[in-house]
């Protein structure tokens, strides 16, 4: 059983570890609405192969996420949905084609900037269609590249000031889109999962649980809380990409 789930280029103490760490960041997102993929790839970075770090990362985020989707599905705003997903197919496209690196400094201070201009901007009004598109768009193309930009789709529904339980089931359902589209476009350049499938199904397992878990906790916030608390982590990301930018170009 353990050999099922534990990729020879992984090992078997990692799996584990990784198996418990997709049930805390599941919790962590369902809870608190972000941060649970920029944790996790933060630690497959360190444990697993490059290769196979953002394909891998992404069947387990669609997993993750279907479950957040599946058990809020009456909150999902689906018109939101169709639209990231029409910019999602762009981006993904567009990353998968070009081998281009767009470099890194500049990527998280704009990044950063972003998402701090989004949670704390005066008079931000409600996006329109362009807008969800343009997120699609944007952020399919750099998840080809980087994995985790789920704080920069999060930045975006947030400015349409939804209850907690519509932004986390929304956001989840975007996710799905994004990283379906992602791990089919790496399906189509030639990566293998079938390595590391034990492993996935048992992140994706542990991960439900988790989100299960947050959900109780996200039920139990007001709204005004849970903006409160979305703010502050979105800005903490934001902080340290803009660090990482800052410290790329020697400035620290």
């Amino acid at each position: 059983m353990i050999e099922w789930i534990a990729p020879a280029e992984v090992g078997t103490a990692a799996a584990l570890f990784l198996i418990a760490i997709s049930a805390a960041t599941s919790f962590l997102t369902a809870a608190a609405g972000i941060g649970g993929g920029v944790v996790l790839i933060a630690v497959m970075a360190v444990l697993m192969p490059v290769h196979a770090l953002i394909p891998v990362h992404g069947l387990v985020q669609i997993g993750s996420n279907a479950g957040r989707t599946a058990i809020m599905l009456r909150n999902v705003q689906w018109r939101v949905i169709l639209l990231f997903s029409l910019g999602s197919l762009v981006g993904a496209a567009a990353g998968g084609l070009t081998a281009v690196q767009l470099p890194p400094a500049a990527l998280n201070i704009g990044l950063g900037c972003f998402i701090l201009w989004s949670v704390w901007g005066s008079a931000v009004s409600p996006p329109g269609r362009f807008r969800v598109v343009l997120s699609g768009v944007f952020s399919s193309f750099l998840t080809m590249f980087f994995g985790a930009t789920g704080p920069f789709v999060s930045a975006t529904i947030k400015t349409m000031k939804l209850g907690r339980l519509e932004h986390v089931a929304t956001h989840a359902a975007c996710m799905v889109a994004q990283h379906g589209i992602k791990v089919f476009a790496f399906g189509l350049l030639g990566f293998s999962y079938g390595p590391y499938a034990g492993l996935i199904v048992a992140m994706i397992a542990s991960g439900f649980l988790g989100t299960l878990i947050g959900k109780h906790v996200l039920v139990k916030m007001t709204d005004e809380n849970f903006h409160r608390v979305i703010a502050v982590l979105l800005s903490l990301l934001a902080l340290r990409l803009l660090y990482e930018g800052l410290a790329l170009l020697g400035l620290f």
